[in-house]
């Protein structure tokens, strides 16, 4: 949420008056809706590569109630999923609760029970920076999404879920999703993600990320004493990928501007944890949905953005892969002057209507 409220304050700033009081509105009716949050507990939780911890803790939060059927199970489970490096609270808000989860929204929480996990690495779940360090057992997308199902099913007590909605890392969660457990849910809307290995454009910045941390002596092997400069270099790759090229051409206009921004990424970068960064851009190693798409049953709605440097159109990815999926479609939505890029997806006001075309396809609970 930290990171959130960075790019809000940004925003803010540059905005007009009317905008501003806009953003006035949207704070005082997402505050009206209060997310509730919990804690799971595993003991002696295995991860997919052998190494075990003795207590995973895994943090949530949950908006709405649950609905249930004749057969007394929860009928209305809309699994919500957050980015690389994020949480469960990026996804609460106030924007996000205007867009998608107010009075009518397609998400609106009076009708459906959402879910928010903060998965391993992330968030308040358990995670390298609370004193393992780089001890901290490995783990991967496929252990992410063993433990999303895990506090559902176990925790959560739900036998299936009505949706999954996720982003980015969250996105490609959804694919896994789709193709560990078909007939667990009714539709999953995967954004800013592709269904194929993480490669190219996209895992070049991530190893030159880790490299700029891992190759800093300031590391120390993960046992440092505060935060090494590899990591403010690392975050810099990050936020030139993530960001949107026509945003920065509107917003970059000469040395200064570029100073400016790079002082912004500094001082996020002094919030965050160089392990936690580390283990959650790795963790994408074992990511290779390709080839298993025609084993996918629910209905599936991708959605990315024309300019998304991290999922680049001109791969036509989605064009490709999207015929071996029964029920998929896809939308590349244009880019305009509002729009951000990857980050756009920080940004529901300008996509929440894809999710209402999504919810529509899937049928009213």
């Amino acid at each position: 949420m930290t990171r959130y409220l960075t790019y809000l304050a940004i925003f803010v700033t540059m905005a007009s008056s009317t905008a501003a009081a806009h953003a006035l509105d949207v704070a005082e009716n997402a505050a009206a809706i209060h997310p509730v949050e919990a804690d799971a507990w595993y003991e002696n939780y295995r991860f997919r590569d052998g190494e075990t911890l003795p207590r995973l803790h895994l943090h949530y939060a949950t908006l709405g109630q649950p609905h249930c059927n004749a057969q007394g199970e929860i009928e209305n489970a809309v699994l919500v999923l957050h980015w690389t490096g994020s949480g469960g609270a990026a996804l609460l808000a106030p924007n996000f609760v205007n867009a998608l989860y107010g009075p009518g929204r397609a998400l609106d929480a009076s009708r459906y029970y959402l879910i928010f996990p903060d998965d391993v690495g992330h968030g308040k779940s358990s995670k390298p920076s609370d004193g393992l360090k780089a001890s901290f057992p490995k783990y991967g997308y496929g252990d992410i999404v063993d433990l999303q199902h895990k506090l559902v099913t176990e925790t959560l007590g739900i036998k299936h879920l009505h949706a999954i909605l996720g982003m980015s890392m969250g996105g490609m969660n959804a694919w896994q999703w789709a193709e560990a457990y078909p007939d667990f849910m009714d539709g999953v809307m995967p954004l800013v993600s592709l269904p194929i290995k993480v490669s190219g454009r996209n895992l070049l910045w991530r190893r030159m990320a880790i490299d700029a941390i891992r190759s800093d002596h300031q590391w120390q092997k993960g046992n440092y004493l505060r935060a090494p400069a590899g990591l403010f270099d690392a975050l810099e790759i990050i936020r030139l990928m993530i960001d949107g090229v026509p945003r920065f051409q509107a917003t970059i206009r000469d040395a200064s501007d570029a100073d400016t921004f790079i002082a912004a990424v500094r001082r996020r970068a002094q919030t965050m944890d160089a392990n936690d960064l580390l283990y959650s851009l790795e963790s994408s190693a074992d990511y290779d949905p390709e080839a298993d798409l025609s084993s996918i049953k629910a209905l599936v709605y991708a959605l990315n953005f024309s300019d998304d440097a991290f999922n680049p159109q001109e791969l036509h990815v989605l064009e490709h892969l999207m015929p071996k999926v029964a029920r998929g479609t896809f939308v590349i939505q244009k880019s305009t002057e509002k729009s951000w890029g990857h980050l756009t997806m920080a940004h529901p006001e300008l996509w929440a209507l894809q999710v209402a075309k999504f919810m529509q396809m899937l049928g009213d609970r």
